[in-house]
């Protein structure tokens, strides 16, 4: 097949670039990294088609889109529902298919988790058919901007539930919508297994967690695990039409996990340290997580795994210690000290003995 794919040569990207290539599909990557050769000129490198631009003009690259001629276009940086709709009117008579990224925060769950969502707790597990949020603004506008700073594809009107509208409901182009968990691994622009990495390296004996928010399951996936579901979904005919949950199974408990993450660590670095729980009313604040934890965030993928026979191809234990020793060696260029407020913790922990 012929797959364009949107945004490829990032953290998700790169891995979906590199399994498409090796099953013999071949590949064009639209990106704005200057490297790729004149704006808009088409470069092959590696077996690979790169065409620089910027998305935000996307209409202006249809000639060089049609002249791949892809089979299926795969955008992992859809933001907006206006990003969404500009795609969908760009790439009519390029391309039958589109496969958008999504994410689990479309879910009424996700949002009373983050406090903004009203009513009950959300049943569990979350199916692709279980009720999105009402609410349609999730994030703060200081938390769009965190995550600008770290996604420069985020704008300002970032809404999942939007850009699944916009690809679903288009008259000419078929959509896919994968619905993507926490993502972890190497190359990891969130860091999220460096507080704990550091907290070792630092010597710390204990490792404080709020009841709440240890008892809490949320879904994860590894990053190379993730780029093969959507590489299943990009080759298959049969998720035409199709929204797809992708995330690891079973969810285990905010503790359990960060207990697999130190026990790798314990391995690389002779860390002797234990786990403390304490109630929330005596965990510092820098160690509380806003909303509500008692929801927790438990999803299945058993339509991916049905359906296109999908599964993990490397295992947990394998992909943490991937993910461990990229952490050591590159750990992030700024660091939030705020977080590591040490006094407070031996403060909490002093009460406890």
């Amino acid at each position: 097949m012929r797959i364009l794919l949107v945004g490829g040569n990032g953290f998700i990207g790169s891995p979906l670039m590199r399994e498409l290539r090796d099953s013999g599909h071949e590949v064009a990557l639209f990106h704005r990294h200057a490297d790729a050769g004149p704006a808009g000129a088409d470069v092959v490198r590696n077996q690979v088609v790169h065409i620089q631009g910027d998305r935000n003009r996307l209409s202006d690259y249809r000639n060089q889109f049609q002249r791949f001629s892809p089979d299926v276009i795969v955008d992992l940086i859809l933001s907006s529902g206006e990003q969404a709709r500009q795609l969908m009117t760009t790439v009519r008579e390029v391309a039958p298919r589109v496969v958008a990224i999504s994410s689990m925060d479309v879910y009424r769950a996700w949002g009373v988790l983050h406090g903004v969502e009203p009513g009950p707790l959300e049943p569990l597990p979350l199916t692709e058919d279980s009720p999105l949020r009402t609410v349609r603004r999730l994030y703060a506008p200081e938390t769009v901007k965190m995550m600008q700073s770290i996604f420069t594809w985020v704008d300002e009107q970032y809404d999942k539930i939007a850009v699944e509208e916009a690809i679903l409901n288009d008259p000419v182009v078929s959509g896919t919508i994968l619905r993507l968990p926490m993502v972890y691994g190497p190359g990891d622009p969130l860091h999220r297994f460096f507080p704990l990495l550091k907290r070792c390296a630092d010597g710390r004996s204990s490792i404080l967690l709020p009841d709440d928010f240890a008892a809490w399951r949320g879904p994860r996936g590894y990053v190379e695990n993730v780029a093969h579901a959507i590489a299943l979904a990009a080759t298959s005919d049969q998720a035409a039409g199709r929204v797809y949950n992708i995330c690891d199974e079973p969810t285990v408990p905010e503790l359990d996990w960060q207990a697999r993450i130190a026990k790798r660590i314990a391995k690389q670095m002779n860390w002797p340290g234990r786990f403390v729980v304490l109630p929330r009313e005596r965990t510092p604040k820098h160690l509380l997580l806003p909303g509500n934890a008692a929801q927790h965030v438990v999803a299945t993928s058993e339509r991916i795994r049905t359906e296109l026979g999908y599964q993990e191809r490397v295992e947990i234990e394998e992909a943490i210690q991937r993910t461990v020793a990229w952490e050591r060696q590159n750990p992030p260029s700024t660091i939030n000290l705020q977080q590591f407020d040490y006094d407070a913790e031996d403060a909490a922990l002093a009460q406890v003995a």
